[in-house]
């Protein structure tokens, strides 16, 4: 033996790996150059020479970090600052220096994060901060926000502030400027102001000086005064009191409105004496402060005017045989000055000093100091207040002495007058006789406790009306009439007027209520009383006497009428509240007056009271709900409702079920009608129900029916079960019988009968092989089928009502019918079977069957044909297929002998499995029917491929009818034939 050592050089066949594809570390700012930050590392699997390691940085912060070629520890290349950049990312390769075929590398990526440090100053954002701020600010109140930023983050950006120094603290100085605020009002250095100024003193006369003061400084110090409240500053006059006392526009007094002085304008003590107003001292301040003071003026008075008497010209008469002494006349001045003493004296006149004037009480009195002559005397006498002084004429008329007094001729009078005589008629003419002569014989007629109603003619003694009259008030007046002379002394006669008032109509009657208000029964007899109006008439007599009527007022439209003395209203006929339930009548009292009647109106509301005489009324004898299923078993889903014509209790309506619900489906709210319902309404499961409800108004009942119809919702989604498309395709030479129309709709079906489906293919329909109309689901086959190739695709179908989606599978098996398979072919009888039953689901319990019994395949047996049997009673089902040998051989049927003997043979397995009775075959026609002259006939069947589609739940099935029918016998080389007539289908 010996041993070879084989030494395999290596070839740079592997690139380098990194440790990690990304790197990731963190490090504090302003470390120290040369800082060792992290080490990367890479491998490579190849020997030294080609694992050569070398690292470097390809991109990233060159200037900030290096990289050991060999060791690869990165470090920093300068001091790292935080605030410049707070995250690097580098981008390094490992390469392996491998010369076999050549270098190979690979990279990695590295970020590294920088970590604050505190090692920034807080920066104030000003260096000066300058702030005013208002003297009358409030404790605790801000006045200035200093803001300092910190470049370091997290709690190295904290900042707190403080007036004093910290450790780390940037400085700012802040400069407080305390601002004046207009927060003092101006003071008065007096208050109140009184002065006093003697009436006669110049325009523009200073007379009193006002002066305030203000804390404030600048404008909120400057003043101005100005006056107020002079409209109620006149207080009052010289002796005489105020002349004027109203207050006048022209006010006498004026304010220099910066210096404060008073002045005056034009004053009269003797119309004013005292003035008292208000001056206000308002700042110049935002806003501004103001105060007011009182001001008191006295006006002194000056003797600037002369007594007035109190008429400049006196005229009285005296008998001559006046005594002497007498007093004759009192004088009377006034002088509007303040404290003057007034004295009198006759100064012309005093013939013979008849007449002599002493100062009595103020006032000057002339008494008769010698006897008198029948004359006329005149004096003047003169007032005078010791400096001014007024002259008055006294005119003194002596007359003849009066002996006579005047008579009336009866000491009664009576006169009549009417009450709607027109004010300032004449009633009557009182007259009295004096003897004497002049004056003392010229009669003053006077009322003596006189009354509105009437005045008399001093001069005439005619009485005259003054106002209206009113009988109804007073019908008699008695009046004492004096009759005097003018002599002196006067004389006087007296005596009585009785005046009586006779009435007019001149007042209209009048209800004792503005309103009358009654009830009555609606069932309440013709004649029956319902209330009693009254009314009254304060005239007296026929003008007194009322009558009652509704003429020219409402009766009701003859519902009623009133006894025209009494004022009974009573009914005229039967009432119906359900037609009028309250009557507003109008009925009048006339009375009898002349020559023009008067009358009044009343209201009157009758309310009519209700009976029980309305049954119930539903709106229809027939009625239909319309009510949604799936309401909340309980909830109220209709109101049925009555209408009773009655009100009150006769109104109240119950409400019950009396047919239709044994089951209890519904409940009825006795008192509201309120139908709730009871299950759970599914118009799937039942879409109509009929109840019978009755509405009592005891003892009156209705009853009504009522149609409850339930609206479909939209509850269920669609059904679609997977199915078959069964497309038995026999291609003949002498026509085209490909399907080209509707061959049947996808089975789906909505419980809810509102729904509109919409139809798709979701998958495996790509090539489009079915031709689909998305609104009706119907289906027809492509053109590309027309062709004698077998098919089988699976689709996924969806089918959606808007809501709810179901998806299937649809499967499509196109089977090629040959001849060779026609002929082979056998029909077997289903007893009790239908189409579509043996469609969905038999046809595949069926197949099995067949496979069973014939030992093959199911793949290999096929139905194509499914025909119901029309030449019997019962339910016949015929069906026909073939199947291919089993044992591999490709193509051979069963012939249709053996076919059918092996059928017949195993009934029973087949019938077993496919769960269907199978009938014995029919007889052969043509030993039903022999042909003649003993010659020989053979059944043969024609197919025709041109009938449509059959369709069941889970099936669209292509049926290929056999020609059957009346055979006819044709001799036939070797035997005879039974051939089916021309264009016939079926069997011969």
């Amino acid at each position: 033996t010996t041993y070879i050592t084989v030494l395999v050089k290596d070839t740079n066949d592997h690139s380098p790996v990194f440790e990690q594809s990304e790197y990731r570390e963190r490090v504090r700012e302003n470390l120290e150059v040369g800082y060792e930050v992290l080490t990367i590392r890479a491998s490579d699997r190849d020997s030294p020479v080609n694992a050569n390691l070398r690292y470097r940085v390809l991109g990233g912060a060159w200037d900030v970090f290096q990289l050991n070629e060999s060791s690869g520890v990165v470090s920093t290349r300068a001091v790292l600052d935080r605030e410049e950049a707070a995250e690097y990312q580098l981008l390094v390769e490992a390469n392996d220096q491998g010369r076999n075929p050549g270098p190979l590398s690979a990279t990695a990526t590295v970020y590294i994060e920088v970590e604050d440090e505190n090692d920034n100053y807080p920066q104030f954002s000003e260096q000066n901060y300058v702030v005013q701020v208002p003297e009358d600010v409030g404790l605790n109140t801000a006045v200035l926000r200093v803001q300092a930023t910190d470049r370091d983050q997290g709690q190295n950006a904290a900042i707190h502030y403080s007036i004093l120094s910290g450790l780390i603290n940037s400085s700012g100085v802040v400069s407080v400027q305390v601002l004046d605020v207009n927060d003092n009002e101006p003071i008065f250095v007096s208050s109140p102001f009184q002065a006093t100024v003697l009436e006669n003193v110049p325009l523009g006369y200073p007379v009193v000086h006002i002066q305030a003061v203000d804390a404030d400084s600048g404008e909120n110090a400057r003043l101005h005064y100005r006056l107020v409240d002079t409209a109620s500053a006149f207080l009052g006059g010289g002796s005489a009191g105020p002349k004027n006392p109203a207050p006048t526009p022209d006010f006498p007094f004026q304010i220099h409105n910066s210096s404060g002085w008073i002045v005056c304008a034009e004053l009269d003590r003797e119309e004013v004496e005292h003035y008292s107003f208000g001056v206000e001292a308002v700042d110049h301040g935002s806003p501004p402060m103001s105060s007011s003071t009182s001001v008191s003026i006295t006006v002194l008075d000056v003797n600037d005017n002369d007594p007035v008497f109190t008429q400049p010209t006196y005229e009285l008469r005296l008998n001559e045989d006046a005594a002497v002494g007498s007093s004759v006349l009192t004088l009377q001045a006034r002088d509007r000055d303040a404290n003057s003493v007034i004295t009198y004296q006759l100064t012309g006149g005093n013939t013979r000093n008849r007449f002599a004037l002493s100062s009595q009480r103020g006032g000057g009195l002339i008494t008769l100091a010698l006897p008198l002559d029948y004359k006329q005397e005149q004096q003047y006498v003169t007032a005078s207040d010791g400096t001014r002084s007024h002259t008055a004429h006294v005119l003194i008329n002596v007359t003849d002495a009066n002996t006579h007094r005047p008579v009336f001729q009866s000491s009664h009078y009576t006169v009549s007058v009417s009450e709607d005589r027109p004010v300032g008629t004449s009633i009557a003419t009182l007259s009295a006789n004096d003897e004497d002569t002049g004056e003392n014989a010229r009669i003053t007629y006077v009322i003596q406790d006189p009354v509105p109603q009437f005045r008399i003619d001093p001069d005439s003694g005619t009485m005259y009306t003054m106002m209206e009259l009113d009988y109804e008030n007073q019908v008699a007046y008695t009046l004492t009439i004096m009759a005097q002379d003018n002599g002196i002394p006067q004389k006087s006669d007296t005596t009585t007027l009785e005046i009586l008032i006779l009435d007019a109509n001149d007042n209209a009657p009048q209800f004792l209520w503005d309103f009358y208000q009654g009830s009555i029964f609606e069932d309440a007899p013709p004649s029956t009383s319902i209330l009693q109006v009254s009314a009254t008439d304060r005239d007296s007599g026929p003008n007194g006497r009322l009558l009652y009527t509704f003429q020219g007022g409402d009766d009701g439209d003859g519902d009623f009428y009133i006894e025209p003395t009494s004022g009974v209203i009573r009914t005229q006929r039967r009432l119906d509240r359900e037609n009028v339930a309250v009557y507003n009548l109008w009925a009048l009292a006339v009375d009898r007056g002349s020559p023009t009647p008067l009358s009044a109106s009343v209201e009157i509301q009758v309310t009519i009271l209700d009976i029980n005489d309305n049954a119930p009324m539903f709106e229809k004898d027939e009625l239909e709900l319309f009510v949604e299923e799936n309401n909340p078993v309980g909830s109220v889903v209709a109101k049925i409702r009555a209408n009773d014509p009655d009100e009150g209790p006769n109104a109240q309506i119950m409400y019950q079920i009396v047919e239709g619900d044994m089951r209890h489906f519904f409940q009825l709210d006795l008192l509201n009608g309120d139908l709730r319902a009871m299950v759970e309404l599914d118009f799937e499961v039942r879409r109509e129900y009929v109840l019978v409800v009755q509405a009592t108004s005891a003892p009156l009942v209705s009853r009504a029916t009522v149609h409850i119809l339930l609206v479909d919702q939209n509850d269920n989604p669609p059904v679609l079960p997977d199915f078959q498309i069964l497309f038995n395709n026999y291609v003949t030479n002498k026509s085209n019988n490909f399907p080209t129309g509707v061959i049947g709709r996808i089975p789906a079906h909505d419980p809810d009968v509102s729904d509109s489906l919409n139809y798709t293919f979701l998958q495996g329909n790509e090539l489009r092989l079915l031709l689909l109309d998305p609104a009706t689901g119907e289906l027809q086959l492509s053109r590309d089928l027309d062709n004698n190739r077998p098919l089988e695709a699976l689709m996924e179908v969806s089918v959606s009502d808007g809501i709810h989606s179901v998806t299937a599978f649809c499967t499509l098996r196109v089977t090629i019918i040959t001849d060779d398979m026609l002929t082979n072919s056998i029909t077997v009888r289903l007893e009790n079977m239908s189409q579509e039953k043996f469609l969905s689901p038999l046809l595949a319990l069926f197949v099995e069957g067949v496979a069973a019994v014939l030992s093959t395949t199911k793949d290999d047996v096929f139905v194509f044909n499914v025909q119901n049997d029309t030449d019997v009673s019962s339910n016949i089902l015929n069906v026909t297929f073939s199947a291919l040998l089993p044992g591999g051989v490709r193509g051979q049927f069963f012939p249709s002998e053996d076919l059918q003997e092996q059928i017949y043979l195993n009934r029973t397995l087949l019938t077993t499995i496919s769960t269907q009775r199978v009938l014995p075959f029919d007889d052969n026609i043509c030993l039903r029917e022999p042909c003649e002259n003993y010659m020989k006939c053979v059944s043969v069947l024609r197919f025709d491929s041109s009938a449509p589609f059959l369709s069941s739940t889970t099936v669209l099935f292509r049926p290929i009818h056999p020609c059957g029918a009346n055979g006819r016998c044709r001799s036939r080389e070797g035997g005879y034939t039974c051939e089916c007539f021309q264009d016939f289908t079926g069997r011969c």
